[in-house]
Order: C-alpha cells, then sequence, then structure tokens
C-alpha cells in the first residue's frame, strides 16, 4: 500500500479493491473502489471503522504494521453496511478487551450481522458525546439516514479531523487520477441521493466545527479546498442544479428517436445553449444519466412509446430520479408512438409524482420517424427550453 499521510498519530489502514466492476452489485467502477479506515494511534488505540471482506488481509496487514505489537482499545461504528463492518467480528475475536463504540441504533442493529457478547464491551454515544484517548478527543455527531439509520460521524477535536462515514466518498481507488467532483457526484446521487434533507442537517452540524480534514470510508482524504466540498454537498443536497445547461435522455428503440434527439442537440447549440449532453439510456451508463439529470437546470426527455406506456429504459430513468426525490427541473418532452403514442402521457404521469417539476410545453409527437414538420417543432420547443434565449 502507498503510504498515504493524514497525521503522525493520525493513520490509514483502508485497502483499493482494483478488481470490483459492480459497487453494490449496479454502479459501474472502471476505476475500482476504496475502502477506508483509519487508526488513531493515543494512549487508547482507537480504529474507526473496518472493511470490506475482499480486503481483509490486506487491512490485517495495515493494521498490525501500525500498531506494532499494540492493541486495539477501542472500534468505533460509523456505519454498519458489510464494506465497513465485515470485519468486525475479527477483530472482536482477535482483540478481547475491546470496547465497540456506537450509537442505540448501532447495537439494535449489529446483532443482524454478528453474534457478539457485549457484556462490558458496549459503549453507547449520543449526539455530541466525547471520548477521551490522552491526546485526542473524539465527538460524535449523529446522521441518520445518511444513508442508513445508524449512521454518525466522529469529529477528532485535537487536529481537528471530521470522520464522515459515507459522506464525502467517491468511487475510485486512492491511486486513481480523476476529477472528484464527477465521480463524487454519481456516487452521491446513487449512494445518498435520497436524503437530501438528512444531508442538509448534518452539514449545519459541520457548520459548528473548525474542519481540516475530511477522512471518508471511500475516496481521497479532502485537507486542501475544503468550501468546496462542502459547497458541492450543499448543491446536491438541496436539488438545486450545479450548471447551466441541457440534458437529453433519450430511450430509442430502432434509433428514430435518437435521430430526433441529436437534431435537438444541433438546434440548441446553433441557438446558444451553452451545454448540451445527451445519453442514450438503451446504451449508456444509467447512474451517469442520473448524475446529469441532477447536474444541469434543464432537461429534456425523449423515448419511444412502448406496451400503451414508454419504453422501459425511459421508465426506470425517471422512477430513479423520483426515488432520488428529484425536483426543481424545467423538462421538455419527446414522444414517438408509430400508431397511438404514449410516451408523453406516461413520462408526464411520473413527472407528477415529483416536487417543482415544471413541462415545457407543447411536448413535440413523431410518428416513426423524423419530418420536416418535426425539425420546426424541435426549433420551437428549442426556444422555449432556452426561454427565447
Amino acid at each position: 500500500m502507498k503510504d498515504i499521510e493524514i497525521t503522525d498519530s493520525i493513520k490509514y489502514i483502508g485497502a483499493d479493491d482494483k478488481d470490483i466492476r459492480l459497487f453494490e452489485g449496479q454502479y459501474e467502477v472502471p476505476n475500482g473502489m476504496a475502502y477506508n479506515s483509519y487508526l488513531i494511534k493515543d494512549e487508547k488505540n482507537v480504529v474507526l471503522d473496518t472493511i470490506d471482506k475482499k480486503v481483509t488481509n490486506t487491512w490485517l496487514e495495515n493494521l498490525e504494521k501500525e500498531l506494532k505489537g499494540e492493541k486495539v482499545d477501542y472500534l468505533i461504528i460509523s456505519h454498519l453496511e458489510p464494506d465497513h463492518a465485515y470485519n468486525i467480528g475479527l477483530l472482536a475475536k482477535k482483540y478481547p478487551d475491546m470496547k465497540i463504540v456506537g450509537n442505540n441504533m448501532t447495537f439494535t442493529m449489529l446483532p443482524n450481522f454478528f453474534d457478539i457478547d457485549l457484556t462490558e464491551r458496549k459503549v453507547v454515544v449520543k449526539e455530541g458525546d466525547t471520548l477521551n484517548i490522552g491526546k485526542h478527543t473524539l465527538q460524535f455527531f449523529m446522521a441518520p439516514m445518511v444513508h442508513w439509520p445508524e449512521v454518525m460521524v466522529t469529529y477528532e477535536q485535537t487536529e481537528k479531523i471530521l470522520f464522515t462515514a459515507d459522506g464525502f466518498g467517491k468511487f475510485g481507488t486512492l491511486d486513481t487520477d480523476e476529477d472528484w467532483d464527477c465521480e463524487a457526484r454519481r456516487y452521491y446521487f446513487g449512494i445518498v441521493g435520497k436524503y437530501g434533507a438528512q444531508v442538509q442537517a448534518l452539514l449545519k452540524k459541520a457548520e459548528t466545527l473548525e474542519i481540516k480534514t475530511i477522512c471518508p470510508l471511500h475516496g481521497p482524504i479532502l485537507k486542501e479546498n475544503l468550501e468546496h466540498y462542502l459547497e458541492k454537498y450543499n448543491i446536491w443536497s438541496s436539488y438545486q442544479p450545479e450548471n447551466d445547461g441541457v440534458f437529453i435522455a433519450c430511450a430509442s428503440i430502432y434509433g428514430n428517436t435518437l435521430e430526433t434527439a441529436k437534431k435537438l442537440k444541433e438546434i440548441l447549440e446553433e441557438k446558444g445553449a451553452k451545454k448540451v449532453v445527451l445519453t442514450d439510456l438503451v446504451t449508456e451508463d444509467m447512474a451517469e444519466a442520473v448524475e446529469d439529470a441532477f447536474r444541469y437546470d434543464k432537461i429534456v426527455l425523449a423515448a419511444s412509446s412502448y406496451n400503451a406506456g414508454v419504453f422501459v429504459p425511459m421508465e426506470q430513468f425517471l422512477h430513479k430520479l423520483k426515488e432520488r426525490n428529484y425536483q426543481n427541473r424545467n423538462i421538455a418532452i419527446i414522444e414517438n408512438g408509430s400508431w397511438a403514442p404514449s410516451a408523453a402521457k406516461t413520462m408526464k404521469a411520473i413527472l407528477q409524482e415529483m416536487k417543482d417539476i415544471t413541462i415545457v410545453e407543447p411536448a413535440v409527437t413523431i410518428k416513426s420517424t423524423m419530418k420536416q414538420e418535426t425539425i420546426e417543432q424541435l426549433e420551437n420547443l428549442a426556444t422555449n427550453i432556452l426561454g427565447g434565449e
């Protein structure tokens, strides 16, 4: 493992998984995944979270290297999801005197995963409680539903480090050289996006702390320009658009709807749209489509009719947005139907279940293939999308 510098007394003991292809069985991770775990060395040695089963051996090697024969006195459980909690039982057996720190919900859920005798081992903490381990004092803040009910974050008061559980995480291994925003955004809206209100509550708690370093359970340790990361999380969790642009999501069966969407993109660019992004929901990563839907302030849905409804990839996409509390957007619609177009009606019905969605009228309807009259309708739609720009 490449040495990762946090501080002299706070050590990184996590590991990268470069073989994983789907995180949580659904998110493509071409650059692998980092599973972070931390050790604070003091009068009492503290481990903050364990690690996924696939990288157990590396984690144990890293832990033992840093302990140098000493024992673990406390294990803090920030989050019980198995990619962070798999080795709780192993650590509890290896260090029988080790105390286990969590909140009431932690210990309610812990027996779902492990059969551990917690007699004289359980340390229950609540909002604002502290644990002194020598030169360091740890303070605990509850973060329920970010993104499980037992989640809490830990603030180290001396070196001003916030351990944020899944918050501020991203896809990719720690040695991956890539833009943080893109993969952190895709991660956020995939993993945490439903719980914006709860993230906002956690951000308000963070505002009361002096933070010099953010240590998440996935992705890089953040030490510089923390305002940038906090600002991104504030935008994402308040469901506000991040960028001025048009995102076109297209679900086409034989390619005719896609050709129409490409024509709209061309028209929008000719009319001066700052940014136009087109995604083919049939062939491209759905998680990236969800990410872009939250990123841009204007959306176009282009889809074929199917079984008196809408083509399945579009239906899946819209339900993913609904599941994540999609809101505060202007949305235009293009439908295709050879004899009885039904896509627009179906899409609107799903959109009506979302909050603060404005439909840009009129929708464009094509029957099988794009005609000259379709192009004229697209010209009008583009003007309406851009608000007369």
